[in-house]
């Protein structure tokens, strides 16, 4: 399968996985990556410091990439930080993101690390 076809699945899947609609989620093409129409800004309140015993959002963004990048397709990696962003930014927990798209990641099909 190309890696295009495999990208465009884990978009798909992934996006899906969040709630998110095909409207949220670029799309692959073979000319490259044609991300959605961008929406107006919105003020958002400055988040509060993390408890330092959960991971940080850095950590669970590059948690995601690497089991994207691992397990998926590596372009898949910066696309999925970007859905992640979508979801937390309309209130979805972090952690319980990256669980879920690190899960995803981890058991799709094709992965020898099952």
């Amino acid at each position: 399968m190309g890696q295009v076809n495999v990208l465009d699945e884990w978009i798909a899947a992934a996006a899906g996985e969040l709630g998110l609609t095909t409207a949220d989620a670029p799309s692959a093409t073979p000319a490259g990556i044609r991300l959605p129409q961008s929406r107006a800004a919105t003020a958002q309140p400055e988040p509060e410091p993390e408890p330092a015993s959960e991971p940080s959002a850095t950590a669970l963004v590059l948690d995601v990439a690497r089991d994207v990048a691992h397990n998926v397709v590596r372009p898949g990696a910066p696309i999925s930080a970007y859905l992640m962003g979508i979801a937390v930014g309309r209130g979805a927990d972090p952690a319980d993101v990256a669980a879920r798209l690190s899960a995803l990641a981890k058991n799709w099909p094709g992965n020898d690390n099952q």
